[in-house]
């Protein structure tokens, strides 16, 4: 399947905490990419004890940090951000727990001048057709119809 050697455990363990310390990384991550290198499950259960234990690898810490980012400067909604996550192997209790502690207002924020930019981008024939396509461009943002609604121009 993939054309790399495998690599011992010692190995997969200094290159993930290589890779840790430079930058937050979530668990889900860190089994991926043991998985592609051909890791056993004993010796990846093994590492990510030792990851874990040491503070290299905290799901929480990298959940705040991944939605805090997301927000602020890639301009996402929550439902964009619940997908990244689930994709990054995220625990969904993790993810709930600090995605319900961001304020509504926090999204609206954001959304506010995404959509004033937007709307004068946008060529369309009527309102209506200005007001859906701001609405699909939002959602697709993963902003909820509710943050729309009071965000909309």
């Amino acid at each position: 399947m993939n054309n790399q050697k495998e690599i011992t455990e010692q190995q997969a363990l200094s290159k993930l905490m290589t890779l840790c310390a430079r930058s937050e990384h979530s668990s889900g991550e860190m089994l991926q990419k043991m998985r592609l290198w051909g890791v056993s499950d004993e010796a990846q259960a093994r590492i990510m004890e030792r990851l874990i234990k040491e503070k290299f690898v905290d799901d929480e810490r990298y959940t705040r940090a991944f939605v805090n980012d997301k927000i602020k400067y890639n301009q996402w909604g929550r439902r964009k951000i619940e997908q990244a996550l689930w994709a990054k192997g995220v625990d969904c209790d993790i993810q709930k727990r600090i995605l319900d502690a961001v304020d509504e207002e926090e999204y609206i924020k954001v959304l506010r001048p995404l959509l004033k930019s937007k709307n004068r981008s946008i060529a369309a024939r009527n309102e209506f057709e200005r007001q859906m396509k701001l609405i699909r461009f939002s959602q697709s943002r993963g902003f909820s119809m509710n943050e729309i609604e009071k965000s909309m121009p």
